[in-house]
């Protein structure tokens, strides 16, 4: 039987009469299981098929099941309900899913209440998409890393390999031994020994240790504690010097105590055995091994040798990397200086002036002694002399050469020049007659005598005997200037000896065309011009030589890398005057000393024949700005009829005396008659050269 009102097409609107699709009509509850009288209801499956008739094609049942829909309609899903008349297939956002039911049209019956909204679900896009941008990502980066092992392995790995290396290897210094500086007889004047330099790492110092090495080193090693701890403060550096020239048991016994952070390292040091001995001659030399003063500076070159270098590849500790490279380049040590000082003469040459220079309360002195023959300097002493052992404690300008640096006016001791230029111009003779009188008139100015005197005959070398200023310049006045400045010239003055003594000065010799009418008198006995006493030595070696000057020499020579000694080259010769004027200049000279008359008494030596002069000029001071106390020089030779040394005693600002003949003869007769003995000259007699 077919229910009225019609058939109703699936998806209709409420009111069109019973849906096919479910086998019951909108008005009529759905009845899924059996009826109330205990019959099957209109639509319950009968033998697997849907009761009321047969279905149609395309129909299901509620579970799904039975035949295929309708063309166009969805088939209905399990567990999904059919259709209630009036409603609408709804679908989903995303239009998936089942679809949802419409209300029921106007008119219709209430909508029974669904089953509870489910709970939102979150559905995550697709992991694919996430995985190939991570992939994408990490293949940026490996890209990256593999461009920089190609850089830096390939392109670049030499230049990285050069770096690391560096990093690893430590270089280090291997000083050359400095060579020795000794006498002519090879006696050390200066030496090196092994030393140690003592350092800190303060990195590598606790904390709770650094006032206890502060204290230790501090101690041991003679160096205030305040500057050991503040080395030890600077945490950020990891080599400081603490001291250097360490005797190495000193150094022993600190690295024994097991600091950690104090280290030591091998070196040399210079000593000095004699002290004050030739210590302006010799020089020192500084913390970095290098000369500063003397003939440690002159020679540094020679005395220095090479250092040489090791480097070797350490771990980060410090310890050295076993089976690394390593490069030794070993050092030059330095070569040996010998010189012509005779230690035992110098030691006499500076015992006489310091004694001198005291007892006269004298700014300073020096002496020199010169082999005559041979133009070598046997002494070089100064007054006050650097104490080598402790140079840093004497005044800067007491630790110079004087001898050969400080330049002063030559006073009467330069006669000598103005008459060899006379004799040799053959306008005088020894014996030439002159009037003379106490002063003169020169230019400007007049000239006088030391001592008034009236006015006398007197022979040339009576002038020269006593040392007048006045018959001085009346001989020289009979040669031209120019003659007089050339004889200058050829003693050497105006210019250093070329002998290479360190710290050697010029001196001052104007040029003839620039004498004042005064000036060219008073050059003549020795002022107006200036010297050094080894220019002024120079001089009386060429007179004793027979008029040959000889460069004068300090160094006799230097050893090879053998060690053998290498004598120094033979001194330049250079005739000044001709024998017979130094024969002469000879004998008047030693009327100076042994005449009734002579200045120079004082030098006179028991059973020698000495030739000499005195000489005391006024001295010219820049501190006070002109001519300021005086300079006190005796210079001469023996044995004069057959020279072999000569000695020159300077003096200068003497306070209690100041002439020459009594406060600078003294020192050249002492160190003379010491010198004669050490190089055994015998006694020669006491008859004079002029007859």
């Amino acid at each position: 039987m077919r229910p009225a009102g019609g058939r109703s097409r699936v998806g209709g609107q409420a009111g069109d009469g019973p849906s096919r699709e479910g086998g019951r009509t909108a008005d009529a509850p759905r009845r899924d299981g059996p009826s109330r009288d205990g019959r099957p209801s209109k639509g319950a499956l009968r033998d697997g098929r849907p009761s009321g008739g047969p279905l149609r094609e395309g129909v299901r049942g509620r579970d799904g099941a039975g035949r295929p829909s309708r063309p166009g309609e969805r088939p209905i899903r399990p567990g999904e309900r059919p259709l209630r008349p009036g409603e609408r297939p709804v679908r989903g956002r995303d239009g998936d899913g089942p679809p949802r039911r419409s209300p029921a049209g106007p008119g219709g019956p209430p909508r029974r209440p669904g089953p509870p909204p489910r709970p939102a679900v979150l559905r995550l896009g697709s992991p694919r998409r996430r995985i190939n941008i991570a992939l994408m990502a990490m293949a940026v980066v490996l890209s990256l890393f593999a461009g920089r092992l190609v850089q830096l392995q390939g392109l670049n790995s030499k230049t990285f390999q050069a770096k690391a290396a560096d990093q690893r290897v430590t270089p280090e210094v291997l000083p050359a031994k400095r060579g020795s500086i000794t006498d002519v007889n090879g006696n050390e004047l200066a030496v090196t020994a092994d030393a140690r330099e003592i350092y800190l790492d303060p990195k590598e110092v606790k904390e709770t240790q650094r006032d206890l090495i502060a204290t230790t080193l501090s101690a041991e090693l003679g160096k205030p504690k305040d500057g050991i701890a503040a080395k030890l403060a600077q945490v950020d550096k990891r080599y400081l010097v603490v001291a250097r020239d360490v005797d190495p048991l000193v150094a022993r016994k600190i690295m024994g105590m097991g600091f950690r952070g104090v280290g030591s390292k091998p070196t040399y040091r210079r000593l000095y055995p004699g002290g004050t001995l030739a210590g302006g001659l010799v020089g020192f030399v500084g913390d970095d091994g290098f000369g500063l003063e003397g003939l440690e500076q002159a020679y540094n070159k020679t005395l220095a040798g090479q250092d040489g270098q090791q480097s070797i590849e350490i771990g980060r500790g410090g310890e050295r990397i076993p089976m690394t490279r390593s490069t030794r380049v070993a050092p030059v040590p330095g070569r040996d200086l010998r010189l012509t000082i005779d230690r035992y003469i110098q030691w006499a040459a500076y015992e006489a002036i310091a004694k001198q220079v005291k007892a006269v309360g004298a700014r300073s002195g020096s002496v020199i002694v010169m082999d005559v023959k041979t133009g070598q300097i046997l002494a070089m002493a100064n007054a006050p002399e650097v104490d080598l052992r402790n140079w840093q404690a004497t005044r800067a300008e007491d630790r110079g050469n004087k001898a050969a640096a400080e330049v002063f006016e030559p006073g009467s001791t330069n006669k000598v020049i103005t008459a060899a230029a006379a004799l040799e111009a053959g306008v005088v003779a020894p014996s030439t007659l002159f009037t003379v009188p106490d002063n003169i008139q020169c230019a400007d100015k007049v000239l006088r005598d030391a001592h008034p005197h009236p006015t006398e005959q007197m022979t040339f070398a009576q002038i020269l005997e006593e040392s007048s200023n006045v018959g001085t310049i009346m001989a020289g006045t009979k040669i031209t200037d120019q003659r007089l400045h050339n004889m200058f010239t050829a003693f050497g003055f105006g210019a250093k000896s070329g002998g290479g003594i360190p710290s050697e000065e010029a001196g001052l010799l104007p040029d003839w065309q620039e004498w004042s009418g005064s000036q060219r008198c008073t050059i003549m006995y020795g002022q107006g011009i200036s010297v050094t006493a080894l220019q002024m030595a120079s001089v009386y070696q060429t007179i004793a030589n027979g008029g040959v000057r000889l460069t004068p020499t300090i160094v006799a020579g230097t050893t090879d890398e053998k060690g053998q000694l290498v004598p120094a080259a033979a001194p330049k010769q250079t005739r000044v005057i001709s024998e017979l004027t130094a024969r002469q200049l000879a004998g008047m000279l030693e009327k100076a000393v042994a005449g009734a008359d002579g200045t120079g008494g004082a030098a006179a030596i028991e059973g020698y024949r000495v030739a000499g002069k005195t000489g005391t000029a006024m001295r010219y001071d820049q501190k006070c700005g002109g001519y300021c106390g005086y300079t006190a020089t005796f210079v001469g030779f023996t044995p004069a009829e057959a020279p072999r040394l000569m000695a020159l005693a300077v003096i200068q600002d003497p306070k209690k005396d100041h002439y020459g003949g009594t406060i600078a003869a003294p020192v050249f007769q002492e160190v003379m008659t010491f010198a004669l003995k050490t190089k055994k000259i015998p006694p020669t007699g006491s008859t004079s050269l002029l007859r």
